[in-house]
Protein backbone atom coordinates (compact mmCIF):
# COMPACT_ATOMS: atom_id res chain seq x y z
CA UNK A 1 0.00 0.00 0.00
CA UNK A 2 2.88 2.44 0.37
CA UNK A 3 3.72 1.87 -2.97
CA UNK A 4 0.42 2.62 -4.10
CA UNK A 5 0.28 5.98 -1.98
CA UNK A 6 3.65 6.92 -3.40
CA UNK A 7 1.78 6.95 -6.77
CA UNK A 8 -1.63 8.76 -6.14
CA UNK A 9 -1.47 11.70 -7.83
CA UNK A 10 -1.35 13.92 -4.82
CA UNK A 11 1.44 12.41 -3.81
CA UNK A 12 3.08 12.92 -7.08
CA UNK A 13 2.56 16.44 -7.00
CA UNK A 14 4.04 16.44 -3.16
CA UNK A 15 7.30 15.32 -4.64
CA UNK A 16 7.12 16.95 -7.77
CA UNK A 17 6.61 20.25 -5.98
CA UNK A 18 9.09 19.55 -3.42
CA UNK A 19 12.07 19.31 -6.13
CA UNK A 20 10.58 22.58 -7.84
CA UNK A 21 11.06 23.95 -4.02
CA UNK A 22 14.48 23.18 -3.23
CA UNK A 23 15.64 24.36 -7.16
CA UNK A 24 19.35 26.10 -5.54
CA UNK A 25 22.66 25.53 -5.27
CA UNK A 26 23.92 24.21 -2.36
CA UNK A 27 27.13 26.28 -0.48
CA UNK A 28 28.09 24.17 2.08
CA UNK A 29 27.86 20.35 0.60
CA UNK A 30 26.55 18.68 3.47
CA UNK A 31 28.71 15.71 4.32
CA UNK A 32 27.01 12.23 5.29
CA UNK A 33 28.01 12.14 8.95
CA UNK A 34 26.58 15.19 9.25
CA UNK A 35 23.32 14.47 8.00
CA UNK A 36 23.75 11.30 9.74
CA UNK A 37 23.85 13.74 13.37
CA UNK A 38 20.91 15.99 12.08
CA UNK A 39 18.32 12.61 11.03
CA UNK A 40 19.36 11.42 14.76
CA UNK A 41 18.30 14.39 16.31
CA UNK A 42 15.39 14.80 13.97
CA UNK A 43 14.63 10.90 14.59
CA UNK A 44 14.64 11.41 18.65
CA UNK A 45 11.35 10.05 20.32
CA UNK A 46 9.67 13.09 22.27
CA UNK A 47 11.91 15.28 20.55
CA UNK A 48 10.17 18.17 21.59
CA UNK A 49 10.45 18.14 25.19
CA UNK A 50 14.49 17.45 25.21
CA UNK A 51 16.72 19.84 25.21
CA UNK A 52 19.64 18.94 22.81
CA UNK A 53 23.64 20.09 23.90
CA UNK A 54 23.93 23.86 22.54
CA UNK A 55 27.45 23.05 21.58
CA UNK A 56 26.61 19.41 19.17
CA UNK A 57 23.40 21.74 17.62
CA UNK A 58 26.04 25.07 16.68
CA UNK A 59 28.94 22.50 15.86
CA UNK A 60 26.50 20.77 13.72
CA UNK A 61 24.67 24.13 11.98
CA UNK A 62 28.05 25.45 11.32
CA UNK A 63 29.34 22.14 9.17
CA UNK A 64 26.42 22.35 7.17
CA UNK A 65 22.51 21.39 7.07
CA UNK A 66 21.25 19.24 4.42
CA UNK A 67 18.76 21.30 2.00
CA UNK A 68 15.96 18.30 1.95
CA UNK A 69 16.18 18.06 5.77
CA UNK A 70 16.56 22.16 5.84
CA UNK A 71 12.53 23.02 6.77
CA UNK A 72 12.35 20.55 9.22
CA UNK A 73 16.14 21.39 10.73
CA UNK A 74 14.68 24.97 11.13
CA UNK A 75 11.18 23.82 12.92
CA UNK A 76 13.99 22.00 15.40
CA UNK A 77 15.55 25.21 16.18
CA UNK A 78 12.69 26.56 17.06
CA UNK A 79 11.86 24.03 19.55
CA UNK A 80 14.65 24.42 21.06
CA UNK A 81 14.72 27.92 21.08
CA UNK A 82 11.22 27.52 23.16
CA UNK A 83 13.19 24.98 25.71
CA UNK A 84 15.79 27.48 26.65
CA UNK A 85 13.50 30.52 27.01
CA UNK A 86 10.35 29.14 28.64
CA UNK A 87 8.76 32.72 29.09
CA UNK A 88 6.80 33.70 25.98
CA UNK A 89 8.63 37.04 24.44
CA UNK A 90 7.11 40.43 25.71
CA UNK A 91 4.09 40.47 23.01
CA UNK A 92 3.20 37.03 22.48
CA UNK A 93 1.32 36.90 19.22
CA UNK A 94 -2.63 36.20 19.26
CA UNK A 95 -3.12 32.41 18.68
CA UNK A 96 -5.90 32.27 15.68
CA UNK A 97 -5.70 29.35 14.19
CA UNK A 98 -4.12 29.87 10.48
CA UNK A 99 -7.72 28.64 9.01
CA UNK A 100 -9.34 30.83 11.19
CA UNK A 101 -7.52 33.96 9.40
CA UNK A 102 -7.83 32.50 5.95
CA UNK A 103 -11.32 33.13 6.44
CA UNK A 104 -10.92 36.77 6.90
CA UNK A 105 -10.26 40.17 4.55
CA UNK A 106 -7.12 41.61 4.87
CA UNK A 107 -6.60 45.83 4.01
CA UNK A 108 -3.37 44.96 2.97
CA UNK A 109 -4.21 42.87 -0.10
CA UNK A 110 -3.74 45.16 -2.98
CA UNK A 111 0.24 45.83 -1.03
CA UNK A 112 0.70 41.83 -0.98
CA UNK A 113 -0.61 41.01 -4.76
CA UNK A 114 1.72 43.76 -6.04
CA UNK A 115 4.79 42.20 -3.82
CA UNK A 116 4.21 38.71 -5.22
CA UNK A 117 5.44 39.23 -8.75
CA UNK A 118 8.48 40.57 -7.25
CA UNK A 119 8.99 37.46 -5.23
CA UNK A 120 12.10 35.31 -6.42
CA UNK A 121 10.11 36.15 -9.86
CA UNK A 122 13.22 33.45 -11.47
CA UNK A 123 12.40 30.51 -9.05
CA UNK A 124 10.21 27.89 -10.68
CA UNK A 125 7.61 27.90 -7.35
CA UNK A 126 7.39 31.48 -7.49
CA UNK A 127 7.11 32.22 -11.56
CA UNK A 128 4.08 31.42 -12.68
CA UNK A 129 1.20 34.19 -12.07
CA UNK A 130 -0.91 33.21 -9.18
CA UNK A 131 0.46 29.66 -9.94
CA UNK A 132 0.44 27.51 -6.34
CA UNK A 133 3.55 28.95 -4.76
CA UNK A 134 2.70 32.35 -5.10
CA UNK A 135 -1.10 31.77 -4.31
CA UNK A 136 0.50 30.48 -1.10
CA UNK A 137 3.25 33.19 -0.13
CA UNK A 138 0.05 35.11 -0.98
CA UNK A 139 -2.04 33.20 2.10
CA UNK A 140 0.81 33.23 4.39
CA UNK A 141 1.13 37.07 4.57
CA UNK A 142 -2.36 37.46 3.98
CA UNK A 143 -3.27 35.64 7.35
CA UNK A 144 0.03 37.42 9.10
CA UNK A 145 -1.08 41.02 8.06
CA UNK A 146 -4.57 39.69 9.96
CA UNK A 147 -2.51 38.25 12.94
CA UNK A 148 -0.55 41.56 13.76
CA UNK A 149 -2.42 44.65 12.45
CA UNK A 150 0.24 46.81 13.89
CA UNK A 151 2.67 45.84 11.65
CA UNK A 152 0.06 44.35 9.07
CA UNK A 153 2.33 43.53 5.58
CA UNK A 154 5.86 45.60 4.75
CA UNK A 155 7.42 45.42 2.40
CA UNK A 156 10.50 42.66 2.48
CA UNK A 157 8.42 40.17 4.18
CA UNK A 158 7.21 38.48 1.26
CA UNK A 159 10.78 37.52 1.04
CA UNK A 160 11.24 36.14 4.46
CA UNK A 161 7.98 34.08 4.03
CA UNK A 162 9.15 32.48 0.80
CA UNK A 163 12.25 31.42 1.77
CA UNK A 164 10.09 29.83 4.41
CA UNK A 165 7.80 28.22 2.37
CA UNK A 166 10.55 26.86 -0.42
CA UNK A 167 11.51 24.90 3.19
CA UNK A 168 7.88 23.28 4.32
CA UNK A 169 3.86 22.89 4.22
CA UNK A 170 2.39 26.80 3.97
CA UNK A 171 1.06 26.66 7.63
CA UNK A 172 4.23 25.45 9.01
CA UNK A 173 6.04 28.48 7.28
CA UNK A 174 3.45 30.53 8.65
CA UNK A 175 4.46 29.22 12.09
CA UNK A 176 7.73 29.80 11.46
CA UNK A 177 7.28 33.18 10.47
CA UNK A 178 5.36 33.93 13.61
CA UNK A 179 8.24 32.52 15.50
CA UNK A 180 10.87 35.00 13.72
CA UNK A 181 8.79 37.93 13.84
CA UNK A 182 7.59 37.68 17.74
CA UNK A 183 10.44 35.04 19.27
CA UNK A 184 13.19 35.89 17.67
CA UNK A 185 12.07 39.61 17.20
CA UNK A 186 12.15 40.93 13.90
CA UNK A 187 8.57 42.40 13.70
CA UNK A 188 10.69 45.33 15.43
CA UNK A 189 12.05 46.57 12.50
CA UNK A 190 8.88 46.37 10.27
CA UNK A 191 6.95 48.69 12.00
CA UNK A 192 5.42 51.53 10.24
CA UNK A 193 7.97 54.33 12.04
CA UNK A 194 10.95 52.17 10.80
CA UNK A 195 12.76 53.43 13.90
CA UNK A 196 14.52 49.87 14.76
CA UNK A 197 15.82 49.57 11.43
CA UNK A 198 17.43 53.42 11.62
CA UNK A 199 19.31 52.11 15.09
CA UNK A 200 19.98 48.96 13.04
CA UNK A 201 21.90 50.91 10.43
CA UNK A 202 23.59 52.87 13.03
CA UNK A 203 25.08 50.08 14.64
CA UNK A 204 26.15 48.58 11.63
CA UNK A 205 28.22 52.03 10.51
CA UNK A 206 29.59 51.70 14.34
CA UNK A 207 30.66 47.91 13.71
CA UNK A 208 32.37 48.97 10.52
CA UNK A 209 34.48 51.69 12.60
CA UNK A 210 35.24 48.93 15.00
CA UNK A 211 36.38 46.31 12.41
CA UNK A 212 37.02 47.66 9.24
CA UNK A 213 38.28 51.57 10.11
CA UNK A 214 39.78 51.97 6.19
CA UNK A 215 36.33 50.83 4.84
CA UNK A 216 34.39 52.98 7.53
CA UNK A 217 36.34 56.25 6.38
CA UNK A 218 36.01 55.55 2.81
CA UNK A 219 32.29 55.15 2.91
CA UNK A 220 32.18 58.17 5.18
CA UNK A 221 34.42 60.26 2.61
CA UNK A 222 31.94 59.83 0.11
CA UNK A 223 28.86 60.18 2.63
CA UNK A 224 27.75 56.48 2.10
CA UNK A 225 25.93 55.48 4.98
CA UNK A 226 24.65 51.70 5.35
CA UNK A 227 21.00 53.05 5.01
CA UNK A 228 21.66 53.68 0.91
CA UNK A 229 22.92 49.67 0.55
CA UNK A 230 22.16 47.95 3.83
CA UNK A 231 18.03 47.99 4.48
CA UNK A 232 17.37 45.27 1.90
CA UNK A 233 19.73 43.08 3.61
CA UNK A 234 17.70 43.84 7.18
CA UNK A 235 14.09 43.48 5.47
CA UNK A 236 14.69 40.96 3.42
CA UNK A 237 17.38 39.06 5.29
CA UNK A 238 19.52 38.89 2.03
CA UNK A 239 16.92 37.44 -0.14
CA UNK A 240 16.26 39.87 -2.35
CA UNK A 241 19.49 40.19 -3.73
CA UNK A 242 21.44 37.04 -2.58
CA UNK A 243 21.62 33.14 -3.98
CA UNK A 244 19.00 30.95 -2.75
CA UNK A 245 21.98 28.88 -1.25
CA UNK A 246 23.57 31.43 0.52
CA UNK A 247 20.31 33.00 1.64
CA UNK A 248 19.05 29.61 3.36
CA UNK A 249 22.60 29.33 5.23
CA UNK A 250 21.77 33.10 6.42
CA UNK A 251 18.26 31.78 7.46
CA UNK A 252 19.90 28.67 9.54
CA UNK A 253 22.19 31.31 11.55
CA UNK A 254 18.87 32.85 11.91
CA UNK A 255 17.13 30.22 13.85
CA UNK A 256 20.46 29.51 15.82
CA UNK A 257 21.20 33.28 16.93
CA UNK A 258 18.74 35.62 16.16
CA UNK A 259 19.09 39.13 14.64
CA UNK A 260 22.53 39.32 15.60
CA UNK A 261 23.69 36.91 12.85
CA UNK A 262 22.00 39.44 10.01
CA UNK A 263 25.10 41.70 11.37
CA UNK A 264 27.28 39.36 11.66
CA UNK A 265 26.77 38.70 7.25
CA UNK A 266 26.66 42.29 6.48
CA UNK A 267 29.66 43.37 8.39
CA UNK A 268 31.52 39.42 6.98
CA UNK A 269 30.31 40.51 3.67
CA UNK A 270 31.68 44.13 3.54
CA UNK A 271 34.49 42.95 5.18
CA UNK A 272 35.44 40.42 2.63
CA UNK A 273 34.92 42.92 -0.28
CA UNK A 274 37.38 45.66 1.10
CA UNK A 275 39.87 45.84 -1.66
CA UNK A 276 37.28 45.84 -4.09
CA UNK A 277 34.82 48.40 -2.68
CA UNK A 278 38.33 50.65 -1.80
CA UNK A 279 39.30 50.66 -5.46
CA UNK A 280 35.51 52.48 -5.94
CA UNK A 281 36.03 56.23 -5.75
CA UNK A 282 32.63 58.14 -6.08
CA UNK A 283 28.90 57.21 -4.25
CA UNK A 284 27.40 56.00 -7.42
CA UNK A 285 29.83 53.46 -8.14
CA UNK A 286 30.52 52.16 -4.69
CA UNK A 287 26.54 51.87 -4.48
CA UNK A 288 26.57 50.07 -7.38
CA UNK A 289 29.10 47.79 -6.77
CA UNK A 290 27.73 46.95 -3.26
CA UNK A 291 24.23 46.38 -4.67
CA UNK A 292 25.28 44.29 -8.30
CA UNK A 293 28.02 43.05 -7.77
CA UNK A 294 28.42 42.12 -4.04
CA UNK A 295 25.56 39.47 -4.22
CA UNK A 296 26.86 37.99 -7.58
CA UNK A 297 29.59 35.93 -4.91
CA UNK A 298 31.07 32.71 -6.25
CA UNK A 299 31.01 29.84 -4.02
CA UNK A 300 33.99 30.19 -2.49
CA UNK A 301 33.43 33.47 -1.33
CA UNK A 302 29.95 32.39 0.09
CA UNK A 303 31.35 29.74 2.45
CA UNK A 304 34.25 31.84 3.74
CA UNK A 305 31.30 34.67 4.52
CA UNK A 306 29.14 31.80 6.61
CA UNK A 307 32.45 30.38 8.31
CA UNK A 308 33.56 33.32 9.18
CA UNK A 309 30.01 34.64 10.75
CA UNK A 310 30.40 31.47 13.02
CA UNK A 311 33.41 32.90 14.84
CA UNK A 312 31.80 35.89 15.61
CA UNK A 313 30.46 37.28 18.71
CA UNK A 314 28.90 41.25 18.92
CA UNK A 315 26.06 40.62 21.33
CA UNK A 316 27.68 43.06 23.64
CA UNK A 317 28.47 45.70 21.12
CA UNK A 318 24.96 45.66 19.56
CA UNK A 319 23.86 46.57 23.53
CA UNK A 320 26.36 49.31 23.50
CA UNK A 321 25.39 51.17 20.57
CA UNK A 322 21.73 50.83 20.44
CA UNK A 323 22.23 52.43 23.94
CA UNK A 324 24.19 55.69 22.29
CA UNK A 325 21.94 55.67 19.94
CA UNK A 326 19.43 56.26 22.17
CA UNK A 327 21.66 58.52 23.90
CA UNK A 328 22.45 61.16 21.14
CA UNK A 329 18.86 61.23 19.44
CA UNK A 330 17.85 62.71 23.02
CA UNK A 331 20.91 64.91 23.04
CA UNK A 332 20.02 66.45 19.46
CA UNK A 333 16.21 67.08 21.07
CA UNK A 334 17.61 68.14 24.00
CA UNK A 335 19.86 71.00 22.00
CA UNK A 336 16.53 72.44 20.09
CA UNK A 337 14.37 72.60 23.27
CA UNK A 338 13.91 75.90 25.05
CA UNK A 339 14.90 75.15 29.22
CA UNK A 340 10.44 75.58 30.16
CA UNK A 341 10.46 72.25 27.45
CA UNK A 342 13.29 70.47 28.94
CA UNK A 343 12.23 71.08 32.25
CA UNK A 344 8.72 69.52 31.21
CA UNK A 345 11.03 66.59 29.49
CA UNK A 346 12.72 66.00 33.03
CA UNK A 347 9.62 66.17 34.39
CA UNK A 348 7.81 63.18 32.71
CA UNK A 349 11.46 61.12 32.57
CA UNK A 350 11.09 61.54 36.44
CA UNK A 351 7.49 60.47 36.70
CA UNK A 352 8.34 57.65 34.08
CA UNK A 353 11.17 56.49 36.32
CA UNK A 354 9.24 56.47 39.63
CA UNK A 355 6.59 54.95 38.33
CA UNK A 356 8.94 52.10 36.94
CA UNK A 357 10.13 52.24 40.58
CA UNK A 358 7.12 51.54 42.16
CA UNK A 359 5.94 48.75 39.66
CA UNK A 360 9.87 47.05 40.50
CA UNK A 361 8.58 47.54 44.43
CA UNK A 362 5.72 45.72 44.03
CA UNK A 363 7.29 43.09 42.05
CA UNK A 364 10.15 43.02 44.69
CA UNK A 365 7.40 42.69 47.20
CA UNK A 366 5.71 39.71 45.47
CA UNK A 367 9.28 38.30 45.02
CA UNK A 368 10.13 38.68 49.10
CA UNK A 369 6.18 37.35 49.75
CA UNK A 370 7.52 33.95 47.61
CA UNK A 371 10.56 34.07 48.90
CA UNK A 372 8.87 33.38 52.59
CA UNK A 373 6.68 31.40 51.48
CA UNK A 374 9.08 28.76 49.98
CA UNK A 375 11.09 29.31 53.25
CA UNK A 376 7.83 28.54 55.33
CA UNK A 377 7.51 25.30 53.34
CA UNK A 378 10.86 24.39 53.30
CA UNK A 379 11.16 24.47 57.18
CA UNK A 380 7.65 22.55 57.48
CA UNK A 381 9.41 19.83 55.26
CA UNK A 382 12.41 19.76 56.98
CA UNK A 383 9.93 19.33 60.37
CA UNK A 384 8.47 16.43 58.56
CA UNK A 385 11.53 15.05 57.73
CA UNK A 386 12.76 14.94 60.83
CA UNK A 387 9.43 13.29 62.40
CA UNK A 388 9.61 10.79 59.62
CA UNK A 389 13.62 9.83 61.03
CA UNK A 390 12.26 10.04 64.70
CA UNK A 391 9.45 7.24 63.38
CA UNK A 392 11.96 5.43 61.46
CA UNK A 393 14.17 5.39 64.47
CA UNK A 394 11.35 4.06 66.84
CA UNK A 395 9.62 1.23 64.59
CA UNK A 396 13.51 0.30 64.36
CA UNK A 397 13.89 -0.05 68.22
CA UNK A 398 10.64 -1.55 67.94
CA UNK A 399 11.46 -4.32 65.18
CA UNK A 400 14.67 -5.29 66.88
CA UNK A 401 13.08 -5.38 70.34
CA UNK A 402 10.26 -7.86 68.61
CA UNK A 403 12.69 -9.65 66.63
CA UNK A 404 14.33 -10.59 70.22
CA UNK A 405 11.08 -11.43 72.41
CA UNK A 406 10.48 -13.72 69.18
CA UNK A 407 13.62 -15.35 69.39
CA UNK A 408 13.10 -15.61 73.35
CA UNK A 409 9.60 -17.56 73.21
CA UNK A 410 11.48 -20.02 70.09
CA UNK A 411 13.74 -20.87 72.72
CA UNK A 412 11.14 -20.88 75.44
CA UNK A 413 8.71 -23.30 73.41
CA UNK A 414 11.78 -25.86 71.94
CA UNK A 415 12.05 -26.88 75.33
CA UNK A 416 14.54 -26.93 77.86
CA UNK A 417 16.47 -29.20 76.24
CA UNK A 418 16.80 -27.46 73.31
CA UNK A 419 15.29 -29.98 71.07
CA UNK A 420 13.92 -27.58 68.37
CA UNK A 421 10.70 -27.07 67.77
CA UNK A 422 8.11 -29.45 66.06
CA UNK A 423 7.20 -28.83 62.48
CA UNK A 424 3.04 -28.43 61.84
CA UNK A 425 3.78 -31.76 59.39
CA UNK A 426 5.25 -34.13 62.95
CA UNK A 427 2.74 -32.61 64.68
CA UNK A 428 0.27 -33.94 61.94
CA UNK A 429 2.29 -37.26 62.33
CA UNK A 430 1.76 -37.54 65.98
CA UNK A 431 -1.46 -37.98 65.95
Amino acid sequence: TTKQNQNTPQSQKFRYNRRLKLDYEEITPCLKDVTLIWEKMLSTPGRAKIKFDAEKIHSAVGQGVPRHHRGEIWKFLAEQYHLKHQFPSKQPPKDTPYKELLKQLTSQQHAILIDLGRTFPTHPYFSAQLGAGQLSLYNILKAYSLLDQEVGYCQGLSFVAGVLLLHMSEEDAFKMLKFLMFDMGLRKQYRPDMTILQIQMYQLSRLLHDYHRDLYNHLEEHEIGPSLYAAPWFLTMFASQFPLGFVARVFDMLFLQGSEAIFKVALSLLGSHKPLILQHENLETIVDFIKSTLPNLGLVQMEKTISQVFEMDIAKQLQAYEVEYHVLQDELIDSSLNDNQRLDKLEKANSSLRKQNFDLLEELQVANGKIQNLEATVELLLTNEGKLKQSILTLEQERASLLKAVEEMRKKIGGTDGKPLLTRQEHMDAF
